[in-house]
């Protein structure tokens, strides 16, 4: 395996990048991660985004919506429209997305339990607007595997839920085949502790489980292995980023090529979005966060990234103000306008450094893979807990790190003490919600009783694609969260054991 950083870049196994000419001819998606409160608030927010430079919306739900629990529910009321847009009923989804050209603008979905639902409302939307679903451009993160391990946005079971997961593949293929079906995170292995060998290789080791199970679905599995994403984190350690993202795309194309025999080099291509690690800003001191920003952005530049999304400077504080935003979407455009860092197709070609850590790192990852399959796999590793357990045992590490002073942080334990910055900025982002529950102020009312829900059962048990009867409710006003308790009905529920 050649990784001492001289493979030619959109050649096997993709070292370098994934593109002959690297960004000469074509530039990473800018991309901003942005939801909050009503349906109308989100889309004055995403038409501002789109004006400013922004490649597509990238769509944030808040945790009803994530979890299938009715944010007219005294749980739910409490964290709706908090982290993210709330969104139940076809109504909301059709104000979400009002004036947004729905075939060329591409739509990120960060949603994984309830997945199905939120990517059939955007069709039905668009499908009453006339447009082509099978033109529409999108990426629908659906890796319930990480859920289980970092975020705990779950609702079914490991096997059920993956089974939920493959048939959005199956449905995808056939009816929104410009979508990709799956965004495979890293990130919040990153941001909850992992090492960047384990965040890698964990994420990788969901990919391939995802696989395993989508064969015999009836499905092309090259062709759907060519629509998976990654989503990986990128820290201020620049030159290990870079060789990361390079380790990453040359674990990944050997698996394709000789695990699974894929001939196609698109399907043997990683496809990188990354996101600055929000876990290294500080709530002290947030100036400072604009140059630890920009230290990420360029990690994850440098090392060949397809799009990226820029952390705001009051990350630790509150949701993106329009100004910390612009701030944050900017650092992209300085970089891709006013350096020269563009204007090569590899960097780093003949770089023995980059190499020999790039050659480390995918050792590593192959190690990581291969105790995850000594166990079985992704899924059987996680209902014993293995990837949690091995990254709060790192995160233990870095925190003994940062209290015995060996990990400096500025702003917090080394360097200058910066004035008082609220007066300098505004680091609180004002919202009609921001203080209250979200509930009276739908756009959608619900139209039938959880009984009349239950009905569809049997319906839904039946059903050879599950998605077709869930498009159908939805279309008859079924909310989200109704559907969600049918599934449990014929999923279960899951309760993780410590």
């Amino acid at each position: 395996m050649n990784t001492d950083g001289s493979d030619a870049p959109g050649r096997f196994p993709f070292t370098s990048g994934i593109h002959t000419d690297g960004y000469l001819t074509k530039s990473w998606k800018v991309m901003q991660y942005s939801g909050f409160g009503t349906a109308s608030e989100a889309n004055s927010n995403f038409h501002r985004l789109l004006n400013s430079g922004s490649s597509g919306i990238s769509i944030a739900f808040d945790l009803p919506t994530q979890m299938g629990i009715s944010p007219d529910s005294e749980l739910g009321s409490v964290e709706c429209g908090k982290v993210g847009v709330s969104i139940e009923t076809l109504d909301d989804m059709s104000q979400l997305l009002k004036d947004i050209d729905l075939e060329n603008t591409h739509i990120s979905m960060t949603i994984n339990a309830t997945a199905p639902m939120l990517l059939l409302l955007v069709q039905l939307v668009a499908e009453k607007r006339g447009y082509d679903p099978t033109k529409m451009r999108g990426t629908l993160q659906n890796d319930i595997l990480k859920e289980f391990i970092s975020r705990n946005t779950y609702i079914f079971p490991p096997k059920e839920s993956i089974d939920l997961t493959t048939q959005i593949f199956q449905y995808c293929q056939k009816e929104l085949p410009s979508w990709n079906p799956i965004s495979v995170s890293g990130y919040h292995f990153e941001e909850a502790g992992a090492t960047p060998a384990q965040e890698v290789g964990f994420a990788i080791s969901n990919a391939i489980e995802y696989l395993r199970s989508a064969n015999g679905r009836e499905l092309d599995l090259e062709l759907l292995a060519s629509k998976f994403t990654f989503f990986f984190s990128s820290t201020e350690n620049v030159v290990e980023q870079v060789c990361k993202f390079r380790a990453a795309r040359t674990v990944w194309a050997y698996i394709m090529k000789n695990d699974f025999g894929f001939t196609n080099s698109k399907t043997q291509r990683m496809r990188i979005h990354a996101q600055t690690a929000g876990s290294e800003l500080t709530f002290k001191d947030p100036i400072n966060n604009i140059a630890r920003t920009t230290l990420q952005a360029l990690g994850a530049i440098l090392g060949g990234v397809q799009s990226l999304h820029t952390n705001s400077l009051n990350e630790a504080h509150s949701i993106p103000t329009e100004l910390t935003s612009g701030i944050a979407m900017n650092i992209q455009h300085i970089i891709r306008h006013e350096t020269d860092i563009t204007q090569h197709s590899d960097l780093f070609d003949g770089s023995k450094a980059i190499g020999d850590l790039t050659s480390k790192l995918v050792l590593e990852i192959n190690q990581v893979l291969e105790l995850i399959e000594s166990y079985g796999g992704a899924r059987k590793a996680v209902e014993k807990n293995i990837q949690k357990n091995l990254i709060e045992q790192n995160a233990h590490l870095m925190q003994l790190k940062f209290e015995s002073g060996n990990k400096r942080i500025i702003g917090l334990n080394y360097g200058l003490k910066l004035p008082q910055q609220e007066g300098l900025i505004d680091l609180h982002f004002n919202s009609s919600i921001s203080d209250k529950p979200l509930t009276g102020m739908r756009y959608g009312q619900q139209k039938h009783s959880i009984e009349s829900a239950l009905e569809y059962v049997e319906m839904l048990k039946q059903a050879e694609n599950i998605l077709y009867p869930i498009k159908q409710m939805l279309s008859e006003g079924y909310t989200v969260s109704q559907i969600s308790e049918v599934l449990k009905r014929i999923y279960g529920e899951y309760n993780a054991t410590i």
